[in-house]
């Protein structure tokens, strides 16, 4: 099936998210759709997939016009859609899954399973999938789940699918599989759309690429560009892709962690007996696929999980037990991974927002009186420093675009102190350019001596960054390796499994 987008135009309030946006998918083909986070690629699909309305604009399938009101349109006019986050009822099976929203019933009116299950192993043999209709969805691991998702589209005829960011909770043995089961599509005569801002992944699967930039089409390319050209059509700009830094010179032990356990709010063991230590003037990144205990263990260095155990020695001193404000004036800098939530509070300006760590005295505050005068001395200069593209140091911070929010709460968090720096997803939605001076900020950190933790679900920045890796795997330590360990060793680590290779620890 061909699919085509006419000028498409979608605004919210006076947001441009989608702006006259053509793109042809010719029937058999992977077209990618690369652009940043906050491109208007999600916005675009949405509309396709009947989810929003355009503004203007025309979708064809096969020369002929369609209207979608909703999704349900749209899946009947053979568009389906793989959401990054599945649209999966745990607690049902594979089947149940399946025909959800499609009941089939018999004779009475009971549901036909059977011919669920039917469809299931008819779809699961055509393309290997090798999935069990009767499996419960909670019991599948991530990779089968999105398999399952495919299954559910195609159970409906789906002749254009739909890929948002399909690998951002995968392992790379799952992304390969994914890859392979894409290009199978592909040969069946499916067409596919793929979204994405991971050059390595564009270049391997696509047959043409359309680029996306604050919502406008930018350029077309062949899967042959460099990550390179990708990379400035994206940005605008020629961009420095590798990570350069010398080798690391510890300075001992800074960071000491042992036998860290943490308790979510629901009673579950979220983090089980983790020790490791990061010496001063290294860079300890922590991988693994988003959900297994990383987020929870940067909350409980920073003394924001109520239910924790262990020790956690920072230069010999003890922090557990102790309060955030403490941990943060022992010189702790801390970038977590949701900005809006948990960095910056938006209707704040940039100035106000620096100044959040040290809003208890000086040189902020003396005598109980905000010391306006050097507030805006120090945000000037840290605007400068850490290139935030604003107008001013009084634009509020939510109307920054996320990069830009991202190095204000690094020109925060770097500007103090530090004896510990802790960044949590530290290029979570922000531009190429942005992630190049991103990485050589928290590199200079180290090269001044400070002990850092990374932690990021994109196995990239993991290589650019580390020093050693630490893997963690359902709460647990799957093991500690070299920054050089292979894609596909830290792959069968994410899903699991212990290190064999040289220099690895428990």
């Amino acid at each position: 099936m061909k699919l085509e987008l006419r000028g498409i135009t979608k605004t919210f309030g006076s947001l441009v998210a989608n702006d006259h946006i053509d793109l042809t998918v010719n029937p058999g083909e992977i077209h990618c759709l690369l652009g940043e986070n906050g491109a208007g690629k999600s916005t675009l699909m949405n509309v396709l997939y009947g989810l929003y309305q355009a503004d203007a604009g025309q979708i064809l399938l096969d020369d002929q016009v369609q209207h979608f009101a909703g999704p349900g349109d749209a899946m009947r006019a053979g568009i389906g859609m793989v959401h990054q986050h599945f649209m999966l009822i745990p607690v049902f099976t594979v089947a149940e899954n399946v025909m959800l929203g499609h009941e089939e019933t018999r004779f009475g009116g009971r549901l036909d399973l059977s011919a669920a299950r039917a469809k299931v192993r008819e779809i699961s043999d055509r393309f290997g999938f090798d999935v069990d209709p009767d499996a419960l969805v909670e019991d599948l691991p991530v990779g089968v789940q999105q398999r399952v998702e495919i299954i559910k589209a195609l159970s409906r005829d789906a002749r254009v699918l739909v890929f948002d960011e399909p690998t951002a909770v995968l392992t790379p043995q799952e992304t390969d599989e994914l890859m392979a089961i894409m290009r199978q599509l592909k040969e069946s005569g499916t067409s596919i759309v793929f979204i994405t801002h991971k050059l390595r992944e564009v270049r391997e699967v696509a047959d043409r690429i359309t680029v996306i930039r604050l919502g406008k089409v930018v350029g077309e390319a062949d899967p042959t560009a460099s990550n390179a050209e990708l990379a400035s059509l994206m940005v605008g700009r020629s961009v420095e892709l590798t990570v350069r830094k010398e080798p690391p010179r510890p300075q001992g032990a800074g960071l000491v962690v042992e036998g860290l356990t943490v308790i979510d709010q629901i009673g579950q063991l979220v983090v089980n007996d983790v020790s490791f230590e990061v010496q001063r003037g290294e860079i300890l990144a922590v991988a693994g696929v988003q959900g297994n205990g990383q987020t929870e263990l940067t909350e409980a260095l920073l003394g924001l999980q109520p239910r924790v155990e262990g020790s956690i020695r920072l230069d010999g001193a003890e922090l557990h037990g102790k309060g955030v404000r403490e941990i943060l004036d022992a010189g702790v800098g801390f970038v977590p991974e949701d900005r809006n939530e948990d960095g910056l509070v938006g209707e704040f300006t940039i100035a106000e927002n620096l100044m959040l760590d040290r809003s208890n005295g000086a040189p902020f505050v003396k005598a109980g009186s905000l010391q306006l005068k050097e507030l805006d001395r120090f945000a000037k200069e840290k605007i400068a420093e850490f290139d935030v593209r604003t107008p001013s140091a009084e634009t509020h911070v939510g109307r920054l675009s996320g990069g830009n929010q991202q190095k204000v709460v690094l020109a925060r968090e770097l500007s103090r102190d530090l004896r510990l720096l802790v960044a949590a997803q530290p290029t979570r939605g922000v531009d190429v350019g942005s992630i190049e001076f991103i990485h050589k900020r928290i590199v200079a950190a180290r090269d001044a001596g400070v002990p850092v933790v990374v932690v990021s679900t994109e196995l990239d920045e993991v290589l650019a960054l580390a020093d050693r890796i630490m893997v963690m795997y359902r709460g647990k330590v799957v093991g500690i390796v070299p920054g050089d360990t292979s894609r596909d060793t830290l792959g069968l680590m994410m899903a699991g499994e212990k290190p064999t290779i040289e220099g690895a620890a428990a």
